[in-house]
């Protein structure tokens, strides 16, 4: 990889790009979009290895530390090729570029140029090569990407310069001590050592495939300092429930989605996952919510995801395919300009509480059509189920299991739909943009002819409706106050938690609060409750919301559909109820 150079160019083929086009993409068009992240890579590390070289540091230079890495890659390519494309990588190489040119923060620039020490370091224990290089250490800790962490007892806390040295497969990291002095320990990376604390290696969860293929092997990367999608970060271990429960739910997630299906959208190689870098717990207490609170991904880190756990698998699973289709895109960015986008936010997401710009919708669109399509094939599995009866080992009846992936399949089916449209009609894609959002949009409109169980359709345009209601209303000036050149937004808007998408899922036993009743398809009731809330405060944006759309549903015509388009009029006057 870095031995070799290689010029020619890549051409991606027609073909390729229409398969990705469709939100879905074959084996062979990811692996392309891989080999334009590899090139990618090496342009900017070689960016970035210039503005090193003329970094004063107390380290060794970066122009020996390449030197190392070179000698590694000489002798054994592949594991060095591994770490350069890691996620985590991707991840150091775009924050320091972000650094030398001043729009990122963290420690001292030499102690983060040092990752590429850690790097020169794992590249010679992984092929048996030898180094000697001063490494940065904080509080005593060395991380070694792809293969985990060297702690010193007692080392001296904060930032301090340290000495390692690999020879014969182990490395020897010596540091000062807190009490003055020196410590030093020695470690073998990947030998069988009893858990003294000195050597915490690197956590991977994996999962045998079918049919004797290689296992499927993820990082569970919680010590990397580069694993967050900018921000430097402390290694955040995890305890060992922890990761069993990431592991348990790992295996289940990954046996959702090699379930038999037809080859498209929604359906993902669990091994084009990286890394998945665990977000806010490191014990498995308190039990965490059945869905995923937090998940994000970075056109930096390539088949790297930050997650949430969630308890449930379905969940999870889920959440991989909302997040490598993240990725595909972002690959696809970085190939084509899809978009002239001049970041300006005032598009409507219906997944998101504030308004969003071009790039934001792309990626919202492509990633929910993912979605959609993920849950269209749960919907087909448990539809199969609910015909040859309730499966003994599930957890949910297969007709309530129909009901929730029928309700999902048609909810992003519609709001990617509806995404795709405003990106269709801004004006601002390019040749590649509109034929990638135009095939997007044909296969969204083929699933909406699909059919979904009645009940479920109902939740799931209710929900949508409901949510594109309180966006207006919580973020849109009313209509006299923005004028003719087109939306303006309010200067008090707030970040508001979007309640209802989960649950409308489910239609609830009994109901009893204003959602609950129009979740349940009793949209009367639903709307004097709405009302009685109202009564108190005319203009609380949730109520509101849920008020203009059951009222809708109960006398549609063209004052309703006038309501509902522009429901921010309704603030000035407050609303009769």
């Amino acid at each position: 990889m870095i031995s070799e150079q290689d010029h020619a160019l890549l051409r991606m083929p027609d073909r390729l790009f229409a398969e990705l086009a469709t939100g879905g993409g074959s084996a062979e068009a990811v692996a392309f979009l891989e080999r334009g992240e590899r090139a990618r890579r090496l342009l900017l590390l070689r960016t970035l290895l210039g503005h090193l070289d003329a970094l004063p540091t107390p380290l060794t230079p970066a122009a020996e530390a390449w030197r190392v890495l070179k000698e590694a890659a000489e002798k054994e390519p592949e594991p060095v090729e591994r770490l350069l494309l890691a996620p985590t990588t991707g991840g150091w190489i775009s924050h320091m570029l972000r650094r030398v040119h001043g729009t990122a923060t963290g420690p001292a620039l030499w102690a983060e140029a040092s990752h590429l020490c850690a790097l020169a370091l794992s590249a010679a224990l992984h092929t048996g090569t030898e180094a000697s290089l001063d490494v940065s250490l904080t509080g005593g800790r060395l991380p070694l990407p792809g293969l985990g962490m060297v702690q010193l007892p007692g080392a001296k806390e904060g930032l301090t310069v340290g000495r390692a040295v690999v020879a014969g497969g182990e490395v020897s990291v010596t540091g000062r001590a807190s009490t003055g002095g020196t410590v030093q320990v020695t470690c073998r990376p990947g030998a069988p050592a009893p858990d003294t604390g000195v050597w915490l290696p690197l956590r991977t969860l994996t999962h045998a495939s079918p049919q004797g293929a290689a296992p499927i092997m993820v990082v569970l990367e919680d010590l990397d300092p580069f694993r967050d999608l900018d921000d430097h970060l402390p290694p955040a271990r995890l305890d060992e429930d922890e990761a069993r429960e990431w592991q348990r739910l790992f295996g289940e997630a990954v046996r959702i989605l090699e379930s038999p299906g037809t080859p498209g959208p929604g359906r993902v190689d669990p091994a084009t996952i990286r890394a998945i870098v665990p977000f806010g717990r490191t014990a498995a207490s308190p039990p965490p919510p059945s869905f995923v609170q937090v998940s994000a991904s970075s056109g930096d880190s390539f088949g790297g995801m930050l997650i949430a756990r969630p308890s449930s698998p379905l969940a999870l699973a889920e959440t991989l395919v909302h997040e490598l289709q993240h990725s595909k895109l972002a690959a696809l960015l970085h190939l084509f300009p899809l978009l002239d986008d001049d970041r300006n936010e005032r598009y409507y997401a219906p997944w998101r509480a504030d308004p969003r710009h071009l790039t934001g919708l792309l990626h919202g669109a492509y990633a929910f059509t993912g979605v959609a399509g993920f849950w269209r094939d749960r919907l087909a599995d448990a539809q199969r189920d609910d015909a040859q009866g309730a499966d003994a080992h599930s957890a949910d009846p297969s007709a309530e299991a129909v009901e929730r992936a029928g309700y999902f399949f048609a909810l992003r089916r519609l709001q990617s739909r509806l995404t795709v449209r405003t990106l269709l009609t801004s004006g601002r894609l390019t040749v590649e943009g509109r034929a990638l959002v135009t095939r997007l949009a044909r296969t969204l409109d083929g699933w909406l002819r699909e059919d979904v169980p009645p009940a479920a359709l109902a939740r799931a345009r209710t929900a949508a409706a409901l949510h594109r209601t309180e966006w207006r209303l919580r973020n849109v000036v009313p209509a006299p106050a923005a004028g003719p050149s087109g939306l303006r937004f309010r200067r008090d808007r707030t970040v508001w938690p979007d309640v209802r998408t989960h649950a409308f899922a489910t239609p609830p036993a009994v109901p009893r609060t204003a959602d609950e009743h129009l979740a349940a398809g009793d949209t009367a009731a639903a709307l004097t409750r709405y009302a009685d809330v109202l009564a108190d405060a005319p203009a609380e944006p949730q109520a509101l919301a849920g008020w203009v759309v059951a009222r809708t549903i109960l006398e549609p015509g063209r004052a309703a559909r006038r309501m509902l388009a522009r429901p921010e009029e309704l603030l000035e006057p407050s609303p009769r109820v």
